[in-house]
């Protein structure tokens, strides 16, 4: 630990960078992102818009107010 203390020394506050390790939790989280909006189109492909026959374009306000 001791030997990197000289490299600490040359840091000039004014340029720090996030540097690798930025860039790997920078592409995990988009590689998260990914996943999930693949995974959410799938489940929206799955379901079913069809509206009941039955209902005769009747909201449930209207239905409990007859």
């Amino acid at each position: 630990m001791s030997n990197l203390v000289p490299l600490a020394a040359d840091l000039d506050q004014n340029k720090v960078t996030p540097g690798v390790l930025g860039f790997i939790v920078f592409a995990l989280i988009g590689g998260a992102v990914w996943l999930l909006m693949k995974s959410m189109n799938k489940h929206m492909k799955r379901v079913d818009f069809a509206e009941d026959a039955e209902a005769g374009g009747q909201t449930a306000a209207d239905k409990g107010a007859a």
